[in-house]
């Protein structure tokens, strides 16, 4: 039995010196995908680095993109609404002006009908009138003959004043006569 005990420490020693290959094996390994990860982050940053600049350069122009198309869009949303104001303002406009005239039309006959009540003359009536006088004019011309033309100039005559010839009165500034007025 001795020789099994033997055994059995020469199997434990064996299995202690696998265990250890395995754990230094595993150790290995571990350092070794430790050091690949490390390897392939700084890789990764380095890449980052280098396509980072490009990739945001590319980003801006894809923003600007985005931006103009945006403001194209807006831009003829907003013609849109500015046509339909227009439109409804141009419509209230003429709305306005037919209600100002019809207004208008009404308060002129209004003013017509009060004036006929007082008997003031219209239009008509005046034109009328002097249709008549220059009738009533006409025929008396006719019945006086060559004596309805002399009468007006010695009419005319007749207005005016007779102008003093013998004294001359001095003459007095415009400035002398407002401050004896005055």
């Amino acid at each position: 039995m001795a020789k099994f005990k033997k055994s059995t420490k020469k199997s434990t020693t064996g299995k202690a010196d696998d265990a250890k290959g395995q754990a230094e094996h595993l150790s290995k390994s571990l350092s070794e995908s430790a050091q690949q990860i490390w390897l392939a982050g700084v890789g990764a940053f380095g890449r980052a680095q280098a396509e980072g600049t490009k990739l945001f350069e590319g980003l801006v122009k894809e923003g600007l993109n985005l931006e103009n198309t945006a403001r194209k869009f807006a831009g003829k949303r907003a013609d849109v609404v500015r046509d339909a104001v227009e439109n409804r303002v141009g419509q209230a406009r003429e709305r306005a002006a037919d209600t100002w005239d019809r207004l208008e039309k009404v308060f002129e006959e209004r003013v017509q009908k009060a004036l006929v009540k007082l008997g003031v003359p219209g239009r008509e009536d005046l034109k009328d009138l002097t249709d008549r006088v220059e009738r009533l004019t006409s025929e008396l011309r006719q019945q006086r003959g060559g004596k309805a033309a002399k009468a007006p100039a010695a009419r005319k005559a007749a207005a005016r004043p007779a102008k003093p010839a013998a004294k001359k009165a001095p003459r007095k500034t415009a400035k002398k006569a407002a401050k004896t007025a005055a």
